[in-house]
């Protein structure tokens, strides 16, 4: 027999050191380590075994009954020493949970989710230009996927914008991941000469997923176009050629840093930040990818090769031979075949630099260059760009003419390192022996793990996504379908609501008969109970949602309603006047109540608002501020300050919601308090309308669209998920509904642990009616309207 042990220390009673004390539910711990434990409200303590409020003597933890037979049995089976204290064991709280069929994975989301920028963060001015709204910057947009579709035809479900983003990246192929991953990591600005990345943002208008980076204040080419066109830097602008040469060797040696290789620069590549600087444009680098994709096709290497250049897209030899293999066109020149990395860009700088040196003699020169695999007329024209640059800047700067010219070499094993050449473009600023930066050592990253973007899958995107349009193969496809509901097997209904809205396979089912406003539903038994400003509760089969029977004898309007599993099954409603009726739901069903309770009256407050039950207690939340217990005896507790509006039920705690913006936490043992959350919440007091709860988390709804949540008592987060007073809320496992004011279903999907609580927006339903009450319950959704309707939602038949 295993010695008995505290839950907290794992330490061995002893009756000296590790004393076991009794709390008011039954467990015990050892005394040390209850006077350890938090105590965040007045004479209370949450047992660290069943985590449940209790009673904690003012006195401290010695004030409690000691375990007299958990401490004798541990003495009498105590061995001459402790054992070795186990590990403790896994508790349902660590348990990852595994959400009914995900849409992705917890690790899938956690990656991606801060990259999706907002709905309305981008202002868009052009197809490939906008400005973030909020900052006003300006961005480059460029498509990486198409938008997954937005909903369901039948039962008008809409995937969130957010939900619609991460379908479009979930359903890309890992390497595409890969890639964007790498671009958003390489632009987060820890590198300042690497453009910045922001996110990905959906257009929902034409169904595009954008990568938003960074444009700043324009491009080299755009502000050095008529340099480029016309005689370049002069030899009295070679300081100002210095400086812009070397902060555009720094930005490519910040792409390497980064484990990424371009494969080809224009000037265009290239961008101006706030502070004048100098930083490689990502989007840039993969839009001009995708025109060498598209320029490759029929012709032969040396003609688009030609045409590239001509264009200003410098995409070095061995990577256009590549594209060109890769594309299944036939080479002839071997000698191409070099392997492609960092010293790819080495050519595509020296062509950067050599444009804006000498401008327009550069660009015709190029124009006579189309036979790159006839080796010796390629040197001819490396020896004439060699001279151009030579009567440039003259005998005195010979080692920097070397360089340049040594940068178009064939083998990019021969081409220097993009650090030599900057330090060679350094020298028309500053001469060496002055130099006091030049003995230094500077970062150098090249190495064959460099990613290329120009081979990567991004720049093959837009011919994918033309390819595959037509047969709806593009990732993140209209998940709304077509299919044929009635051929769903049956055995996955029972998988329920949320299945549905994983697959797009939901169907729904209104329920008419009441003649006023829906105020609450309930489940038990075979059936479905719904009450109404009618004065009415209508009893429905959950087999074939049918109606089956009518409770008529409220004078007024019933306002809370709940299903008691007993021995003897009940229906529970309260109405405006204090009326409590007990029904009975044993077949037949009858037409009187069992038996009618009703509280005192009060001129100034009256009615139920709210229902609950427990160990045989019905709980009442009414209009005099108080929360009652019916039973005999009967009780009262007060402390509320208005209203109470709702009420829940978990383990061995009642939680009351009010109209003063507080909840307030009871013990059902003896109905005393035991906490009060909300009360030091800043801010302007919003009514509490529902409550949901589910272990160790409370959630509550309010009238102002906000949505609080506690965990422990402790309070986590709040959020605004509608727009109006929300005055329904049901969970499900990790799943929660909300519905109120604005005519809106919400649909999230929650996580979290005792530091954070995270919200992930999966869909909403849009309704014809403002949403009085909902209900989960074993894979359906139960929806109440104002416009008297229940609306029943499910998969499959």
């Amino acid at each position: 027999m295993e010695l008995p042990e505290c839950p907290v220390c794992l330490q061995n009673y002893d009756g000296a050191s590790t004393i076991p004390r009794v709390l008011g539910c039954g467990h015990s711990a050892c005394e040390v380590c209850l006077a350890k434990l938090p105590h965040r409200y007045p004479e209370t303590i949450r047992c660290p075994a069943c985590t449940q409020l209790v009673k904690y003597p003012p006195n401290g933890a010695a004030a409690l009954p000691k375990n007299i037979d958990l401490l004798s049995l541990s003495l009498s089976l105590s061995p001459p020493q402790n054992p070795n204290p186990k590990p403790r064991q896994q508790s349902a709280d660590d348990k990852v949970f595994n959400f009914l069929p995900r849409l992705w994975s917890d690790e899938f989301y956690s990656t991606w989710k801060d990259g999706v920028l907002g709905n309305d963060a981008v202002l868009v001015e052009t197809e490939e230009r906008g400005r973030l709204c909020e900052s006003g910057a300006a961005v480059g947009l460029v498509k990486v996927g198409s938008l997954a579709g937005s909903g369901l035809s039948e039962s008008g479900f809409e995937f969130s914008y957010k939900v619609r983003v991460l379908k479009c990246l979930s359903g890309m192929r890992e390497e595409e991941r890969r890639e964007l991953g790498l671009l958003m990591r390489g632009g987060v600005r820890q590198c300042r000469r690497i453009g910045r990345v922001y996110g990905f943002w959906g257009n929902v208008e034409d169904g595009v997923l954008y990568l938003v980076c960074e444009r700043g204040n324009g491009r080299v080419e755009e502000k050095l176009r008529g340099l480029r066109n016309g005689g370049g830097f002069g030899r009295d602008g070679l300081e100002g050629f210095g400086v812009i040469g070397m902060e555009v060797c720094e930005a490519v040696m910040g792409m390497h840093l980064e484990g990424l290789v371009g494969g080809g620069f224009g000037a265009s590549c290239f961008g101006f930040d706030d502070f004048g600087g100098v930083f490689v444009d990502l989007r840039q680098v993969v839009v001009m990818g995708r025109r060498v994709w598209r320029g490759v096709g029929g012709e032969e290497m040396g003609e688009v090769f030609g045409s590239l250049l001509k264009d200003g897209d410098f995409v070095s030899m061995e990577v256009l031979f590549e594209v060109v293999q890769r594309e299944g066109v036939a080479v002839e020149c071997e000698r191409l075949k070099y392997p492609v990395g960092c010293g790819s860009d080495v050519w595509s700088l020296g062509c950067v630099l050599l444009s804006l040196l000498l401008g327009k003699e550069f660009s015709d020169e190029i124009g006579k260059m189309d036979h790159i695999c006839d080796h010796s007329s390629y040197a001819s024209w490396i020896e004439r760009v060699g001279d151009l640059v030579d009567s440039r800047l003259g005998s005195e700067y010979a080692s920097l003419t070397e360089t340049l010219c040594k940068c178009l070499n064939y083998d990019p094993a021969s081409r220097p390192r993009v650090i030599d050449v900057m330090i060679c473009i350094r020298e028309l600023i500053i001469k060496p022996q002055y130099d006091i930066m030049a003995g230094l050592e500077r970062p150098v990253k090249e190495n064959s793990t460099n990613y290329c973007l120009i081979l990567g899958e991004l720049c093959k995107i837009p011919k994918q996504m033309s390819e595959t349009q037509d047969d709806h193969e593009l990732q993140g496809k209209d998940v709304g379908g077509g299919a044929d509901l009635d051929q769903i097997d049956e055995e996955r209904s029972e998988s329920g609501f949320i299945d549905g809205l994983a697959e797009g396979k939901i169907k729904s089912k209104v329920l008419q008969g009441h003649r006023d406003s829906i105020t609450a539903l309930a489940v038990g038994g075979e059936f479905l109970f719904s009450s109404s400003f009618d004065k009415t509760i209508h009893v429905w089969s959950l087999q074939d949602f049918c109606h089956v029977h009518t409770f008529k004898g409220h004078e007024h309007t019933i306002k809370a309603l709940i299903y008691v599993d007993e021995e003897t099954p009940l229906c529970i409603s309260g109405d405006s006047g204090g009326g409590i009726f007990v029904w009975g739901t044993c077949s037949p069903l009858g037409q009187e109540p069992l038996k009618i309770l009703y509280e005192q009256k009060d001129w100034r407050f009256s009615g139920i608002h709210a229902l609950a039950f427990r160990n045989g207690y019905i709980y009442t939340g009414s209009g005099d501020r108080t929360v009652k217990a019916w039973s005999l005896p009967n009780g009262t507790m007060s402390g509320h300050k208005s209203v109470v509006s709702t009420l829940q039920v978990c383990d061995s705690v009642l939680y009351s919601g009010s109209w003063d913006g507080t909840i307030r936490l009871w013990s059902l043992s003896d109905h005393s308090p035991l906490a009060v959350l909300g009360e030091d919440t800043s801010g302007t007091v919003a009514s509490v309308l529902s409550l949901a709860a589910d272990r160790h988390v409370l959630i509550a709804t309010h009238e102002n669209g906000f949505l609080k949540v506690w965990r422990n008592d402790v309070f986590m987060k709040s959020i605004k998920l509608h727009n109006g007073a929300v005055f329904a809320t049901g969970l499900a496992g990790k799943w929660l509904f909300t519905g109120g004011l604005d005519k809106t279903v919400n649909v999230q999907e929650w996580s979290g642990d005792e530091f954070q609580t995270d919200f992930r927006p999966i869909g909403s339903i849009p309704c014809d009616s403002v949403i009085t009450t909902l209900l989960c319950w074993q894979g359906k959704l139960f929806v109440g309207y104002a416009n008297r309707n229940i609306m029943v939602f499910y998969y499959g038949k």
